[in-house]
């Protein structure tokens, strides 16, 4: 049976709350008491309606909440008595007019005043909430915004039935429910903007993210534990920036001071302490402190995120990216809470054994992950948790890593840890349970397969390697029950792609989809991102109807009924016209005419939508906002740059950019064109490739293990085809292998999560080949996704591994099929119980079989040639 409703007297506001009920304590912590007052006439006034009576205790200097009316019963009770008498005479008052149901206190925080102390304030509303509660009243009470310790607005808080916040940004009121008990709906955490008819809850990341970063400036109440080096330095900074805040110049202290702190924040590398002494004003150092979690550095991926935008605000430019940036108000989980939790719950000693065995396997992994799980996190590290969560509400998050290495000069980690959409609905307990999840699980992908691999292959074994977190706001708009942004992609300042010659390399490319930007980073079947060279962005690597086949058919997004991840049909999810600048993003295919879309024009249920951008690109500055921050970025560094980006454009054509990272980019091939020789003989040569991005010369390479395209192709079980990449795994660490330089050539996508389109391995199945090909043929259906821009493409540039697509149906490639399939093939000598994979997996020895010539590649990005021959 649903409990009995009470009109708050604000329809608007019973709706959000589903009505209040007859036990609710409600908290307002407000910035004014006009605030407070706005809500509790109302209040009073439907009460007396309802009633006849309405009860308001009177015991702070402030003027009165509310005027005097019939029907209104003001009750003075001074709290110069201290805690005990006044807590006994208000439980006097409560207890001998409780029938009248409901009650009205002044500002609670006017209690601090008299007494001194928040323990006190804290106490009295935790023995007279429940005993308002017991007698059925319904009570409003009001605590000043920032004015208290984290414990006791805790402990209120753990105590009320509901509590709001409610602030003012630029002249219009905002109410943000941060708890409501026993009540649910999708929208009820979400801020809501305060009109005088209707309340507007704030769906559009980047508006919620400008409201609350201007509402919440120090969003994490602060520890009752203090931090000592933190608060030696920070409040130097402060004593000496008031001393000489007149000053036009900063005094040789104050900047001694500034690179301290930035050094405990983000770390010690020189190249990067360089950007950020030169950015970072003092002001975006507090704003770190003010918006982190516990303590210790925040982090590659998050510093990097920072310095970029930071960059992009204070570069001379054309364009004015403060009018293009959308607001961030990410928060940090500091590297010391890792320890911290692995000590406690003792996960160190396992982390220090896993840290020298590279060679765990995925299901001693998943035991790992559980490990992980069962840990606990301390009293006040929990207490910061919920504080973050009620900043966002119900707005998605995502709980990504950033370790101490993580985006650095020469580390990216690309791919390597964990990041975790929240989709963050439910209610305060439900969404706090999912974010522990994931954070836990980014802490245990410290110790995956591929994490220590490539720590192992970077000669990073023993490097101090610590986890913080970024915590970023999800960007998009709720459309039909999911949660994603319309256009999201990664952009490089160089572009190596070059499928023409018109096009300039220098001035980067973008790998652009729909929906989140997972299918931008990663390798996923069917499937395929718009590549815009910046140079010439209506130049296309496909023509005709390949365009309608190598688009993106399937979009990642939130599910905010089902809370999760989700991957569906873009037709599923776009179907007519309504999904905002649905023209900007779509042609549509009709009679094998491929036509683009105009505002308002609805396609036909006979036409095929397919997600060109070509409105986009040909109508909006787009791609000239994207260029102009690839070029400053990539100046400012004095490096090429790999950026993450969201993006949206208005109804007004405004281009909006939200940039989730930026980090160096390592190229390949870098060292100057090389000369393919030209003499080689047909018989001696493997294979020939035209569609090189990835560029360098391997000598000696001794075995090359192939997996047959047609035989892969012809596995009918699912599970006999996963097993071709754990032979590959078992292969890429035999000693025999590993003792000398090998080549490693397959169908379609290495690492697809397709297995029908590539061999499903990880980055640890791969990483001690010289050489990577991907070979393409048409009667087995195995395309080459190009790799450039996904984290698997990162890898095997970081890892010096050549990467090579090769189509050997292709007239101007050459294929030697007899070489490769005519060849002796030792696999069961190196791994006896694998005959049942023999006739997929080759493993050649190439002297025993070339009377002791070792196979060669030479590889040139700049002509887009290479050649695989016997020398």
């Amino acid at each position: 049976m649903e409990p009995k409703t009470i009109n708050s007297g604000i329809a608007a506001l019973d709706e959000v709350l589903k009505g209040l009920r007859l036990g609710d304590n409600v908290v307002w912590q407000v910035d004014s008491l006009k605030d407070y007052s706005y809500f509790v006439e109302p209040f009073a006034d439907q009460a007396i309606r309802d009633s006849g009576n309405c009860v308001y205790l009177r015991f702070a200097p402030h003027p009165p909440i509310i005027s005097p009316r019939q029907g209104l019963m003001i009750k003075e009770v001074d709290p110069r008595g201290g805690f005990d008498f006044f807590s006994a005479e208000v439980h006097k008052v409560i207890d001998k007019w409780a029938k009248k149901k409901f009650f009205i206190f002044d500002n609670l925080s006017a209690l601090v005043e008299e007494w001194a102390t928040d323990e006190l304030l804290s106490n009295f509303f935790q023995v007279t909430c429940p005993f308002l509660r017991e007698l059925d009243t319904v009570a409003y009470f009001a605590l000043t915004r920032g004015q208290h310790t984290n414990s006791a607005v805790a402990r209120i808080r753990d105590t009320t039935q509901v509590l709001i916040d409610v602030y003012r940004i630029k002249g219009s009121m905002y109410m943000h429910p941060l708890k409501v008990w026993d009540r649910y709906s999708p929208q009820m955490f979400l801020p809501h903007v305060v009109y005088e008819r209707s309340w507007q809850p704030v769906f559009q990341s980047g508006e919620a993210a400008a409201v609350s970063a201007t509402a919440h400036k120090q969003p994490l109440r602060p520890m009752e534990s203090s931090i000592a080096p933190w608060d030696s330095v920070y409040n130097r900074l402060i004593q000496y920036s008031e001393t000489d805040k007149d000053s036009q110049q900063i005094t040789p202290e104050v900047l001694a001071l500034k690179e301290e702190f930035s050094r405990m924040l983000i770390g010690n590398h020189p190249e990067f302490n360089r950007l950020a002494d030169s950015y970072f004003t003092l002001e975006d150092l507090y704003s770190i402190r003010d918006r982190m979690i516990g303590s210790g550095r925040i982090g590659g991926k998050a510093a990097g995120m920072l310095l970029a935008r930071r960059i992009l605000l204070e570069e001379d430019s054309e364009i004015d990216f403060s009018q293009v940036l959308e607001d961030h108000d990410s928060f940090y989980i500091g590297s010391d809470v890792f320890f911290t939790f692995l000590v406690h719950n003792d996960l160190f000693r396992l982390r220090l054994k896993l840290s020298r065995n590279s060679q765990l396997s995925r299901e001693e992994f998943e035991e790992v992950e559980q490990s992980f799980l069962a840990g606990r996190f301390s009293t006040e590290i929990m207490e910061q948790f919920r504080n973050m969560l009620d900043y966002f509400g119900q707005a998605p998050i995502i709980v990504r890593s950033s370790s101490l290495l993580e985006d650095s000069f020469g580390n990216a980690f690309a791919g390597k840890y964990r990041s975790e959409f929240c989709a963050n609905q439910g209610n305060p307990d439900e969404r706090l349970e999912v974010f522990l999840r994931a954070v836990k699980l980014v802490y245990a992908s410290t110790l995956s397969p591929d994490a220590l691999s490539y720590r192992r292959r970077r000669g990073l074994d023993e490097t101090d390697e610590q986890m913080a977190i970024l915590v970023q706001r999800v960007s998009g708009i709720p459309y039909k029950g999911f949660f994603f942004p319309s256009l999201a992609g990664v952009a490089f300042s160089r572009n190596l792609y070059a499928w023409t010659s018109r096009i300039d390399s220098n001035k980067g490319v973008i790998r652009l989809v729909f929906g989140l930007g997972t299918r931008a980073v990663n390798r996923v079947g069917g499937d395929y991102p718009r590549m815009i060279a910046v140079s010439h962005p209506q130049l296309r690597p496909e023509v005709g109807m390949e365009i309608a086949k190598y688009s993106q058919h399937e979009v990642d997004l939130l599910n905010l009924e089902e809370n999760q991840f989700v991957t569906l049909p873009i037709t599923e999810v776009v179907s007519g016209n309504d999904y905002p600048n649905i023209h900007l993003l779509i042609s549509v295919l009709k009679e094998d005419y491929l036509s683009d879309l105009y505002r308002g024009v609805r396609p036909d249920s006979s036409e095929k939508l397919v997600l060109t951008f070509n409105k986009l690109i040909s109508g909006t500055n787009f791609v000239k906002i994207t260029g102009n921050m690839l070029e400053r970025l990539d100046r400012a560094y004095g490096h090429p740059v790999d950026t993450e980006f969201t993006a949206s454009v208005d109804s007004g054509g405004r281009v909006r950019i939200n940039l989730l990272q930026c980090r160096p980019l390592w190229l390949p091939g870098l060292s100057g064109p090389l000369n393919l020789p030209d003499n080689i003989p047909h018989d001696r040569t493997l294979f020939k490739a035209t569609r090189v991005i990835s560029g360098g010369v391997v000598s000696r390479i001794q075995h090359i293990i192939y997996i047959d395209p047609r035989r892969y192709t012809e596995i009918t079980s699912m599970e006999l085809k996963r097993s071709v990449g754990r032979v590959v795994g078992r292969l890429n660490r035999h000693p025999r292998l590993v003792a000398g330089k090998f080549l490693m050539m397959g169908p379609g996508r290495w690492g697809s999560g397709n297995i029908d389109l590539g061999v499903n391995v990880s980055y640890a199945d791969i990483d001690n080949t010289a050489v990577l090909v991907e070979i393409a043929r048409e009667d087995s259906g195995h395309v080459p996704e190009v790799s450039y821009g996904t984290h698997f493409f990162q890898d095997l540039v970081e890892g010096q591994i050549i990467y090579l697509p090769v189509y050997p149906d292709d007239p101007e490639t050459m294929f030697n099929s007899l070489f490769f399939e005519g060849s002796a093939n030792i696999l069961t000598d190196l791994l006896p119980e694998t005959g049942e994979f023999e006739n997929v997996v080759h493993v050649i020895d190439v002297p025993k079989i070339a009377d002791g010539a070792y196979a060669r590649i030479v590889a040139d990005p700049q002509s887009h040639s290479a050649i695989c021959f016997l020398g």
